[in-house]
């Protein structure tokens, strides 16, 4: 069994084109929305997420500043993943971006994997948004730590929200992390929550099957990937 899929996500940015071009076509750009770090070359998208290296992408559609489009290959089970941005220059700067991720999911369990791919693409979005917003024309240093396997969500979803003062609402005010951090909660939903400072965007997402993920963007400072490890392994995704 299986299933195609297709999710699309609009927003209105007050960026201009040109610079949500640079966001989605570039290498630099794409590192400081989305996941791990990316390299485009020869007309292939490559990304890294956690040291492990992504199917490669290829570039199906590059119309500056209109249109940039790539997806992968087709495996042997008939996954495959495509992406497709569409870029509308509005009055008074701002610009309309929509963002199509489409593809197949191969086996039985493809609900619970397609659900986890949609709140991850509804945070990776609403982080493109508020770096637009925020940071446009500026690049980041991807951080992305991995916690202890957790075994009950539910509770380790409590125990974050318990470091944060308890459970947010997008546009409240929390101080987190190592250090402490202060930010914004810019986005919330049931696997993922993005936190913007001053100086980075802090995304934690529930890993498929797996672990708690920190994947921060920093704009400023040095890499704490050690200290975000350390910080993973005692409260939020404890295992418990």
């Amino acid at each position: 069994m299986g299933r195609e899929f297709e999710l699309p996500q609009e927003a209105l940015v007050q960026a201009s084109p040109e610079e949500v071009w640079e966001a989605v076509s570039t290498g630099p750009g794409i590192d400081s929305w989305f996941m791990g770090r990316t390299e485009i070359a020869d007309g292939v998208v490559r990304t890294t997420f956690g040291g492990v290296a992504l199917p490669d992408s290829t570039v199906t559609a590059a119309e500056a500043p209109r249109r940039f489009a790539h997806g992968g290959d087709r495996a042997g089970d008939g996954r495959f993943v495509a992406y497709e941005f569409l870029i509308e220059g509005r009055d008074r700067g701002s610009t309309q971006v929509r963002l199509v991720t489409s593809g197949f999911l191969p086996g039985d369990d493809w609900q619970d994997e397609f659900e986890a791919m949609s709140r991850g693409m509804e945070m990776y979005f609403a982080t493109l948004v508020e770096y637009l917003g925020h940071f446009a024309g500026r690049t980041a240093t991807p951080i992305t730590e991995f916690g202890p396997p957790v075994r009950d969500w539910p509770r380790a979803w409590e125990a974050l929200y318990a470091e944060l003062g308890g459970r947010p609402e997008p546009g409240d005010r929390v101080s987190f992390g190592p250090g402490p951090a202060d930010g914004v909660v810019y986005h919330l939903n049931s696997q993922t929550i993005g936190i913007r400072t001053e100086d980075g965007l802090y995304r934690f997402l529930q890993g498929f099957g797996g672990s708690m993920i920190a994947a921060h963007l920093l704009f400023k400072g040095e890499d704490q990937g050690p200290a975000w490890r350390e910080w993973l392994a005692r409260s939020p995704a404890n295992g418990a």
